[in-house]
């Protein structure tokens, strides 16, 4: 059978197009795929004199890393920052998310203005920011208000309160994401700083943990939706490494950090499961 150049045409022109957009959709899919994927920069900071098993910032950060690992769309970077932190700037500004778990991190955030205008341009573009225990620290109130601009709350200034006790740590908000699958209530010892400092007038900061603190349930961790259209996570607790076996500490943190992320969390909450050695510490560490 013969075809007239026409159709010859005609065929070659439909081949080519059914080609071409079989091409361009894979490349298209292929960018949605890496456009998905979010990177969250876990900054750990280095021996700050505490006694050993208390204040182990890197383990601590590797730790969260192993939690969410295997969360979909998601990679994480651990590092370790000191005072001077020379990679930080550019760091921070390729990633969409950071957990800050380091010594008197309020003030470390304002050491290197940098390091501060680099978190806050993260802040800017909607990116997750959570801080653990002393990360949300300073002892000079001058750093206090620059901090609560990017996490909501701070511990801060001659005036903040801590205390080590055993004590009861109970959810304050159970229908918020972050607190899905949490023991309702946990026996605890630990060192809370309480009375924290939150932002005013610039949205809802949510309390999610109280601890029964000399009969008062004093807030210890709290949620933040930032004006800009991020989030901000902070958790007092975990000076001490052991409270990292807890599984509702485990929950607690590996929650927080997805929902400033903006990822989702399972209603019964997240498999927070790792095997003994995830916990372990150098044997010049261990307590």
């Amino acid at each position: 059978m013969k075809h007239t150049t026409l159709e010859i045409f005609r065929n070659s022109v439909i081949v080519f197009l059914t080609v071409s957009c079989f091409a361009f959709g894979s490349t298209t899919h292929a960018a949605d795929d890496v456009a998905k994927t979010k990177t969250l920069l876990l900054i750990g900071g280095p021996a700050d004199g505490h006694k050993p098993a208390t204040h182990e910032y890197m383990a601590g950060v590797r730790i969260v890393a192993k939690l969410v690992a295997n969360v979909p769309g998601l990679k994480t970077r651990v590092v370790s920052a000191g005072e001077i932190w020379k990679e930080g700037p550019k760091a921070l500004a390729e990633v969409d998310g950071a957990v800050v778990f380091l010594s008197e991190g309020a003030r470390w955030t304002r050491t290197d203005l940098r390091r501060y205008d680099a978190l806050a341009q993260l802040a800017k573009r909607g990116g997750g920011l959570s801080v653990l225990h002393w990360g949300m620290g300073t002892r000079e109130a001058k750093n206090i208000a620059g901090f609560q601009k990017l996490f909501g709350g701070c511990h801060g200034g001659p005036d903040r309160k801590y205390k080590h006790l055993k004590t009861t740590l109970s959810v304050a908000d159970a229908k918020h994401p972050i607190t899905r699958g949490l023991q309702k209530t946990l026996k605890v010892d630990e060192e809370f700083y309480y009375r924290l400092k939150f932002i005013k007038d610039a949205g809802t900061v949510h309390p999610l943990m109280s601890a029964d603190i000399e009969g008062n349930d004093e807030t210890v961790c709290w949620a933040w939706e930032r004006p800009d259209g991020g989030r901000s996570f902070g958790f007092s607790g975990l000076h001490y490494h052991r409270n990292w076996r807890e599984e509702t500490y485990r929950r607690l943190v590996a929650q927080g950090v997805l929902w400033t992320m903006k990822l989702p969390i399972p209603k019964s909450g997240m498999n927070v499961a790792l095997d003994n050695a995830a916990f372990g510490l150098p044997a010049s560490k261990k307590k």
